[in-house]
């Protein structure tokens, strides 16, 4: 399952980056076609982001179900890790299609906007971590629970990877961070404001979205 969380945080994000800026960029003429006629231009932008994230966590769902399925693994504890790990591989891919479209909708320009959605996802998945390291290292001698549990909460990355080792009941290798972890997003209130801050993660980029979607000029 560790195998899985790294590709399922790595690979799905990158996935839904790169397919939801191709597939925008590429439909433009028949986006200019549709907004010719009588439909709301957020219908169109919204059913184009949701086709894509929808296919996106459909082909993800089944490309992970069916293994497990097949080999009869879905039994005792791992199924709840397994849904977890399905819940966070969906919204990594709903995040990353709605940051994509931003990216894309705002840039006319194909390979500027494509260039823009790759460092965002390559800052939040790898740069992010570094800085996050580096942070912690410089000031170990301060108390650091409280940033380190907000920084979390600010990457969606960060924040699927920490549910997913949190359920593998691995955190004791994480040290006194993971001690931390385990305490605030072990209870109730901490896997509530988890799945806030990825449905946040979704609907803020959705919203802007709609914006863009409405002053977009052809």
């Amino acid at each position: 399952v560790i195998t899985l969380m790294n590709v399922l945080v790595v690979l799905t994000s990158l996935i839904a980056v790169i397919f939801s800026s191709m597939y925008y960029y590429n439909s433009r003429e028949f986006i200019e076609l549709l907004l010719g006629q009588p439909v709301k231009r957020t219908s169109v932008f919204l059913g184009q982001y949701l086709g894509v994230s929808l296919s996106l966590s459909l082909s993800l769902l089944l490309g992970l179900l069916v293994p497990f399925v097949f080999y009869g693994s879905l039994d005792g504890v791992i199924v709840k890790q397994v849904a977890v790990l399905l819940a966070s591989g969906v919204f990594q891919n709903f995040i990353f299609s709605a940051i994509a479209y931003n990216l894309a909708v705002a840039n006319e320009n194909r390979i500027k906007g494509f260039g823009y959605a790759i460092f965002v996802w390559l800052f939040l998945a790898v740069l992010y971590d570094g800085t996050f390291l580096m942070l912690l290292m410089s000031y170990n001698e301060y108390p650091l629970e409280k940033f380190s549990l907000v920084a979390t909460l600010l990457n969606p990355v960060d924040l699927s990877r920490i549910l997913i080792l949190l359920q593998l009941d691995i955190s004791a290798l994480m040290g006194y961070t993971g001690a931390v972890f385990k305490q605030f997003f072990g209870t109730g209130l901490g896997v509530l404001c988890a799945v806030s801050m990825l449905v946040l993660w979704v609907l803020l980029p959705v919203w802007r979205l709609k914006r863009l979607a409405v002053k977009k000029d052809f």
